[in-house]
């Protein structure tokens, strides 16, 4: 299956680039990043930000933009069966030149887990060094974590706003 990744959610004053692998199967059934009510990304946001959790996705996007976080995808395109990201394959990779290069007080990339990471090294050479951190997935396939475990790494968003 052929999958594309969304649009990135970002804002000119974006400090924090937050990047997944590429949407499972139920986001882009949703068209809403980490749209799998077992992901917790979201949970993880509104929790580090202190905000009350909202499942709807405008007020979602909103959250990350008025604190100056963007997310999107290291790939830009895939071949993938199903949502793991072990299958995936002929993998593109977004242009990041061009999103940085318009996102200038960007200082901070975060990987949603290691694969993220590892795609990220692959394909994306900058010049610009930027501080990186390779956090646990948030996925609901990352079982060998607990949710306070990973939500204690993911806490370091709020060390870098």
């Amino acid at each position: 299956m052929k999958s594309f990744s969304f649009a990135p959610i970002s804002s000119p004053t974006s400090k924090i680039l937050i990047l997944g692998t590429m949407p499972g199967i139920k986001s882009l059934e949703l068209n809403q990043y980490y749209g799998h009510n077992q992901n917790n990304f979201w949970k993880f946001m509104f929790q580090i930000l202190e905000e009350e959790f909202s499942t709807d996705y405008e007020m979602r996007k909103n959250l990350l933009i008025k604190n100056n976080i963007a997310l999107w995808d290291v790939l830009q395109f895939c071949d993938r069966v199903g949502s793991l990201d072990s299958a995936i394959k002929n993998e593109i990779a977004n242009d990041f030149e061009d999103f940085l290069a318009t996102h200038p007080q960007i200082e901070s990339i975060l990987f949603n887990g290691q694969k993220a990471a590892s795609f990220f090294k692959k394909y994306v050479h900058l010049t610009k060094e930027y501080k990186t951190f390779t956090l646990l997935s948030t996925s609901p396939a990352n079982a060998g974590k607990t949710f306070q475990d990973k939500l204690y790494e993911w806490n370091i968003i709020k060390t870098l706003l």
